[in-house]
């Protein structure tokens, strides 16, 4: 937003603040990249003003971070999208919302879960009810795919920090000081255990994909070392963690989810949340059991 100059024409610092140094600009890309499109959908939901949001979004279309696509003729409506230069944002809004959960929420503890009385794991709980938005993520064949399986009733989606396969750093594939994080440890554990268990899921007409923020070919190695017969899908671009606001630790320089389960409907809405998950492979029993809770609700 450029109401003032920046101070320093070289520091690139200074110049992104130009165009998102504003608390309302920020919440604004966060809607936005949550699946909130629509002019009043986005007014109700951060409480500004009319003269307010309409001044924010005109900025942010000049700079390029949104663009506008008309959906309704006479009278003209426009929603409102990221474009390529937004999307680069989305590694800023996860890395603020990481720094404010470990810094400002929490005591600054480096932790790959929560409690299950924390304001973070609310926040999760809060997704029930919630429609994933149109996304899509990146599998071993690098050809980006829905999110969502529209061939199944259900579809799980087990959110995991990373599966190494061996030979990596330190001989075993995990970075260094991998088991000093807590909830880091127990992501091979908890895709053999889906592995061996896929027929329970199918039985309930259900599709597996494990989602991490690891590169596809690192995805590829694990899959082939542990024999997966579902897709690793790769959240790299942090899409579906910005999407969903979906918790993240940083670690060896890579933001990570930390470990939950969503279970979705063919509708996209989210109709089931495991978080936190303190036992890997028992939140596969986890899941089941909420399949059959959510089928017998019908």
């Amino acid at each position: 937003m450029r109401y003032t100059e920046a101070g320093d024409p070289d520091c690139a610092i200074s110049q992104a603040l130009s165009v998102v140094g504003d608390t309302w600009t920020l919440l604004l890309l966060r809607d936005v990249a949550g699946g909130t499109h629509h002019f009043d959908a986005l007014q109700n939901g951060l409480g500004i003003s009319r003269k307010v949001l309409t001044e924010r979004l005109k900025a942010l279309v000049a700079d390029g971070v949104l663009e506008k696509r008309l959906y309704h003729p006479h009278p003209p409506r426009y929603e409102y999208h990221l474009t390529d230069r937004g999307r680069g944002l989305l590694p800023v809004l996860v890395a603020l919302q990481d720094w404010g959960g470990r810094y400002v929420l929490g005591d600054g503890t480096l932790t790959g879960t929560s409690t299950a009385d924390s304001a973070e794991t609310r926040r999760v709980m809060g997704l029930v009810g919630r429609r994933l938005p149109e996304l899509s993520l990146v599998p071993v064949s690098g050809e980006p795919v829905d999110a969502v399986s529209g061939a199944h009733a259900w579809t799980v989606l087990y959110c995991y920090p990373g599966a190494f396969a061996p030979g990596g750093p330190g001989g075993n594939g995990h970075p260094p000081g991998w088991g000093d994080i807590p909830g880091a440890a127990g992501c091979t554990l908890e895709s053999c255990t889906y592995r061996d268990r896929m027929d329970e899921f199918a039985a309930r007409d259900a599709a597996v994909y494990g989602v991490s923020t690891q590169r596809p070919d690192q995805l590829g190695a694990f899959a082939e070392h542990a024999r997966l017969p579902f897709p690793l899908l790769s959240d790299a671009a942090l899409e579906l963690a910005a999407a969903l606001r979906l918790p993240t630790f940083r670690a060896s320089g890579v933001d990570r989810l930390k470990r939950l389960t969503l279970i979705l409907d063919a509708g996209r809405t989210i109709r089931g949340v495991l978080y936190p998950i303190p036992d890997p492979a028992g939140s596969v029993d986890d899941a089941l059991a909420l399949l059959d809770s959510l089928n017998t609700a019908g």
